[in-house]
């Protein structure tokens, strides 16, 4: 994530993986999960912060999920059915679950299934937010497969040309394994930020950088401000000129494979009549790598073709070239040993949400 995004130096407060963890999972089962189901979310969470994907981690989520919870808008104790299957692929009725709880139990499904015909697809409806896309594509990995992920639902980002919100920010996200090197794992929204970044510069008064967010009118604001107090994102591209009608494109796309084949929201548009807040859908798919070639062999040319990449010569103001996944890799070791950093507002509402549900305190390294 862009420096830009972080929590300032001077408004960190650090605290350890499994103590972070830990609370979150106790907060969760104060909302009426299962452990089981409790521990799952908690871990997608806390994943997205190892993984420094702050926007979908507990600063930004926990407290929406809380109150979802709280307004009975997701079901802590869902009983989510397979509504038709076949050898390859299945649909899933959530019956409201929390995204984060079914959507690995979905890529679970979707994995058994490439084990024995090469490749598992599984979309989801009825669900709700289901927290950083990569962290469910990343869960085929350890299978040897390619993990991909999607989630759509919503009107938060303007089509080209569009005066007003029409589709969703629609994250993808692939997980690819390789043999030394760090796997390659991309996971972006199709518009040219993700909804939750702005709230970050909401609470760390950063300013708004441009073609990132349109105007009330849909026009791009293509100049530095401060954050204005409606999210109207932007395609990735920002512009027509600069390519906008891309991600506006992967934003339909991505619907169209979580929510129409899922039978579920597409835009703002419900046809399950499942209510407003339970609009959540999903795409998952698993292929399995040793269905296509040689596991090892494969490994070996990801290897080769990653090294190809970072051994890129830089250009002139940049130290090195990454390729997704590195950075969050090399983040992931510096904030599994010297802990994650939350901004002392998140401190302030964890104090207050654990006095207010009587369970232990979040531990903060000094």
């Amino acid at each position: 994530m862009l420096d830009h995004f972080h929590v300032p130096l001077e408004d960190q407060v650090r605290v350890k993986p499994e103590d972070l963890n830990r609370t979150t999972t106790n907060i969760f089962s104060e909302m009426g999960l299962s452990q089981e189901d409790a521990s799952l979310a908690a871990d997608g969470l806390v994943t997205a912060d190892i993984r420094g994907c702050e926007t979908h981690g507990v600063s930004n989520m926990l407290r929406v999920y809380k109150k979802l919870y709280e307004d009975e808008s997701i079901n802590p104790q869902p009983k989510w059915t397979i509504t038709r299957e076949s050898s390859a692929v299945a649909t899933i009725d959530a019956d409201g679950s929390h995204g984060l709880v079914i959507c690995p139990q979905a890529m679970d499904i979707a994995v058994e299934k490439a084990s024995k015909v090469g490749i598992g697809a599984v979309t989801i409806h009825n669900s709700g937010h289901a927290g950083m896309m990569a962290y469910h594509a990343m869960r085929a990995m350890p299978h040897d497969m390619i993990g991909y992920a999607i989630t759509g639902g919503g009107a938060i980002m303007v089509p080209t040309f569009g005066a007003i919100p029409r589709v969703g920010a629609v994250p993808h996200a692939w997980a690819i394994p390789a043999d030394k090197m760090p796997p390659f794992v991309l996971d972006i929204s199709s518009s040219s930020v993700a909804a939750n970044k702005i709230q970050l510069l909401r609470r760390t008064g950063a300013r708004l950088l441009p073609g990132l967010l349109a105007e009330e009118d849909g026009t791009p604001i293509m100049e530095t401000q401060d954050v204005p107090e409606k999210t109207r994102l932007l395609p990735w591209g920002s512009t027509r000129e600069l390519g906008s009608h891309k991600g506006y494109g992967m934003a339909v796309i991505g619907q169209v494979f979580s929510g129409i084949l899922s039978a579920g929201i597409f835009g703002a548009i419900n046809p399950t009549g499942t209510g407003p807040r339970r609009n959540g859908s999903q795409f998952v798919a698993a292929f399995s790598i040793d269905a296509f070639r040689d596991v090892g062999e494969f490994k070996t040319s990801m290897d080769q073709f990653l090294t190809y990449l970072v051994e890129t010569p830089p250009s002139p103001g940049n130290d090195r070239v990454y390729y997704a996944g590195l950075p969050e890799h090399e983040e992931t070791q510096i904030r599994e040993r010297d802990g994650i950093p939350l901004h002392r507002e998140v401190i302030e509402w964890f104090n207050t949400t654990t006095q207010e549900l009587k369970i232990e305190p979040l531990a903060q390294i000094h």
